[in-house]
């Protein structure tokens, strides 16, 4: 069959000789297309924009991506990658025009390689997060980047959206545990930059370009990830504090106590908290009475023994001594360490529970978090008298989700039609104090109107030449992450 045959006009759903050639390349057991069956690839996790296809591939080798991305680029019609599909900004589902293929990297699961003294571990990007965890830590080794949603999210998209997380503090976003990558490219070329090498002065870094686009410029197949030690200790604690402030100088104290072994530094407001107590109650409050502010505090180091507890306890009494801390509470095991984790990865779910609301994943420098919640809180609050801020978040690198939720369903709706206005305060004051719109949940179709409005034409037009010399055609998850013609 010729190239020709499949360069018909429209999308997918009226090229019935594409579709067949597609479902070639994959096998009998590699594609869906009945609704019932591919449902759960066209809806995102928020359920805000529910997509369809004609089909959904699901290949098991990087070259059966290669055959598929090639034929799809040559009739015109769009390529929607697709891992864990968790996406929190409508990145990973297809348009609602049913013109778009899905391709489903969950098949593609191996764990290709683990060379414990190189500190590195070779992919699938169709490997679930957790797996690839359990698998570094068989060779005692750590891959340190930790989700909510580490059960069900892919490595694929963990590196497309280059995600954060709880361990960012110490260890950095996703783009910063990668050492090579395999793509497949717009046209259907394959590049193998799947290099363990900490040194490559060699021109361009390639992988950048990849890691963070959510797959508009290529498709990740597999990628050679870092990893760390196992630590020997690890020191989880419950932290009442008076605020942001308090937050931000208990913090300060712990990196240079700790020589920068804190891995994580989560911030809550008392009301997110007593939602989640009052939404999931497997959850308890820690601490024996309410206090306005709570950090969850984890350090970790690699000597054997218990000398960072004793670092530990010596901060928090320091803290409490000068009234930055209120009281705390360490996890005397991993049971009840993994117990104060279970809350904090519990406030998402309990904000869905409560009827949801308007959401912001926004980042600031450190240095001015306290301002930000000091300045946005009143804000919000003045905007929507009725509603609640829930502030929450990565406090340790900046990053906080500043929430804003209805005390009950009859005021959901007059909330939510201010959506707009209270996106655009809270985004442009921390685009004012030196941050970001979008800290770690990516663009996808969310932000494409925030693009305009934060990114400068430099930048934008920069990202419009890559995806012009990358992807000419518009091949690569079309309608997502940056304008294009």
């Amino acid at each position: 069959m010729t190239d020709h045959v499949f360069a018909a006009p429209g999308g997918a759903d009226d090229n019935p000789a594409l579709l067949a050639a597609l479902k070639d390349i994959v096998g009998a057991d590699g594609w869906l297309e009945a609704e019932s069956d591919t449902a759960p690839y066209t809806q995102d996790w928020r359920k805000r924009w529910p997509g369809r296809t004609p089909l959904v591939l699901r290949p098991t080798m990087t070259e059966q991506v290669a055959g598929i991305v090639r034929l799809c680029n040559e009739a015109g019609v769009g390529v929607v990658p697709q891992s864990g599909n968790t996406s929190l900004v409508g990145g990973s589902v297809p348009r609602d025009n049913g013109r778009d293929i899905v391709l489903s990297l969950n098949r593609m699961n191996r764990i290709r390689a683990v060379d414990p003294a190189n500190n590195t571990i070779t992919v699938d990007a169709g490997c679930i997060l957790a797996d690839v965890q359990a698998a570094a830590a068989e060779h005692d080794r750590l891959y340190p980047l930790s989700l909510a949603a580490e059960g069900s999210c892919r490595i694929g998209g963990n590196l497309s959206t280059n995600a954060g997380g709880t361990n960012v503090l110490r260890f950095g976003n996703a783009r910063e545990h990668v050492l090579g990558l395999e793509v497949v490219l717009a046209d259907g070329r394959i590049w193998n930059g799947l290099r363990g090498l900490r040194k490559d002065n060699t021109g361009y870094d390639l992988k950048q370009l990849f890691l963070g686009s959510e797959g508009t410029l290529g498709i990740i197949t597999a990628a050679v990830l870092k990893l760390s030690p196992m630590p020997r200790q690890t020191v989880t604690t419950w932290i009442g504090v008076t605020g942001g402030q308090a937050a931000v100088t208990l913090l300060n104290r712990a990196q240079t106590a700790t020589g920068g072994q804190v891995t994580g530094f989560e911030y809550m407001v008392r009301a997110i908290q007593e939602l989640t107590f009052a939404n999931l109650p497997r959850n308890r409050d820690p601490l024996s009475r309410p206090y306005p502010a709570a950090v969850l505090m984890e350090a970790n180091s690699g000597e054997e023994g218990d000398g960072l507890r004793g670092t530990i306890e010596n901060v928090l009494a320091g803290a409490i001594e000068d009234g930055l801390v209120l009281d705390a509470v360490i996890g005397e095991s991993q049971g009840q360490a993994r117990s104060l984790w279970q809350i904090r990865e519990d406030m998402p779910d309990a904000q869905v529970i409560s009827g949801g609301g308007v959401k912001h994943d926004v980042s600031v420098p450190i240095s001015r978090i306290a301002e930000f919640l000091d300045v946005a809180t009143p804000m919000v609050e003045k905007m929507a008298p009725e509603a609640i801020v829930i502030a929450f978040g990565h406090l340790g690198d900046g990053n906080l989700h500043f929430n804003v939720t209805a005390p009950d369903a009859s005021s959901l709706a007059a909330l939510l039609r201010q959506e707009g206005a209270i996106n655009d305060a809270v985004e442009s004051l921390a685009v004012e104090m030196g941050g970001s719109f979008s800290a770690e949940h990516g663009v996808g179709r969310l932000r494409l109107r925030q693009m305009a409005l934060y990114k400068s034409q430099v930048e934008r037009d920069l990202m419009t030449s890559l995806k012009h010399a990358l992807d000419p055609r518009g091949t690569l998850n079309p309608g997502k992450t940056v304008a294009f013609d």
